[in-house]
């Protein structure tokens, strides 16, 4: 058996609705995988206008949206028109990739008549409570994880240190790695456009420290906008880029009101932004891999990050960037204290981490993935032989 003999059925709960680094993955999953000869069919809630062009076919499930984030929608089951489709598809792999009812039905639906389902873990939803002051309710949302978790074939999420935090929490024994890839055409150091900098009023010579992705307060902002205000009370010149969009904008921009704020970028757009700043300060500890910070590091931008499940498993610390305890403040200003007053540490870390980011290619990475559909579909088979 190889891939051609592939029929997937992937779950996603978000797989064109935002732009996000879980739903790029998957999108970039389905492509290779459409292009290698295998048969893929997404089903996830759907919206008029997606803001990108989804790969593959796409099979709306129900949904609703979420109260005061519209811009995504929890699936609610799968009806009987997704059963009707599912049976007419006939796939020999589920793969869910988010925890939600439609997931938690359809991989149901798959142990039922003995398909194997694998589970990829794209960002720590058990540490979401805590950023909306319900941490009481993190031993919950574990356990509830475990429950469809434990009942999966294999789980693959996409760094090593993710791999034991999910051991450790008792989730699954068979956990894979998906890493992530970087197109390297979009972000490389390259890019940089010290014009676009300035136009943003950012001098040649100040040191721009940077945040990328939804403005959302489980990124991290109240950190870093806490590490901003201690840069100022010690005078530490620099300024501040971010770039992204969400729903926490206007509370974030109260955080770091001196701010440049380049909104959502995209394509080539994305890559020079990127490239325009000095260093990524990334507190976010709900990440399982860090798309953002793999990028950073393709353009040549050192990273100071919580040392947590995403960025511990790219960041060398003291060679690519610094891992810092994930809510210690000082700490954070420190390192980026240390950048602003030696730029050659800064070029040298950055320059080491461009040269890690080289190894990041996309296809060999999904590969890993259809291996793993291959690798359960045939001890499936197996056990029923």
């Amino acid at each position: 058996m190889d891939v051609t003999d592939l029929r997937i059925a992937l779950f996603s709960g978000n797989y064109a609705m935002t732009v996000d680094g879980a739903n790029k993955a998957l999108n970039r999953l389905v492509e290779y995988l459409l292009r290698q000869g295998a048969a893929v069919r997404v089903y996830s809630p759907t919206i008029a206008e997606p803001p990108f062009e989804p790969q593959g076919d796409i099979v709306s499930l129900p949904s609703l949206a979420i109260p005061t984030r519209s811009e995504y929608r929890v699936p609610m089951g799968i009806n009987s028109a997704v059963r009707r489709d599912l049976d007419a598809f006939r796939p020999n792999v589920l793969h869910i990739s988010s925890p939600d009812f439609s997931a938690r039905e359809a991989a149901k639906w798959a142990r039922d008549r003995n398909i194997p389902v694998v589970a990829s873990v794209h960002t720590r939803f058990e540490t979401y409570p805590r950023y909306y002051h319900l941490g009481f309710m993190e031993p919950v949302v574990e356990g509830w994880l475990r429950k469809l978790y434990r009942r999966c074939d294999a789980l693959i999420t996409p760094s090593q240190g993710m791999i034991d935090t999910l051991r450790q929490q008792g989730m699954n024994d068979d956990i894979g790695l998906w890493t992530r890839g970087v197109d390297h055409a979009v972000f490389n150091a390259g890019r940089r456009d010290n014009g676009w900098r300035q136009s943003l009023g950012i001098a040649d010579g100040e040191m721009a420290v940077g945040f990328l992705g939804r403005l959302v307060l489980e990124k991290g902002l109240d950190i870093f906008g806490e590490t901003i205000v201690e840069l100022k009370k010690r005078g530490v010149p620099h300024k501040v880029l971010i770039i992204g969009d969400g729903p926490a904008r206007k509370a974030f921009a109260e955080l770091v009101p001196d701010a440049c704020f380049a909104g959502f970028q995209s394509g080539s757009d994305l890559g020079r932004a990127v490239a325009g700043m000095d260093v990524l300060l990334n507190p976010s500890v709900t990440e399982t891999f860090g798309n953002v910070t793999l990028e950073a590091m393709a353009c040549g931008v050192p990273v100071v990050a919580a040392d947590a499940t995403g960025a511990s498993s790219l960041v060398d610390d003291g060679v690519t960037g610094y891992l810092v305890p994930p809510r210690d403040v000082a700490a954070y200003a420190d390192k980026l204290q240390a950048y602003a007053e030696a730029p050659a540490l800064r070029h040298a870390h950055g320059a080491a981490g461009a040269k890690k980011a080289e190894a990041f290619e996309w296809d060999a990475i999904n590969q890993a993935v259809a291996d793993t559909y291959l690798r359960v579909l045939a001890a499936k088979d197996g056990v029923a032989g």
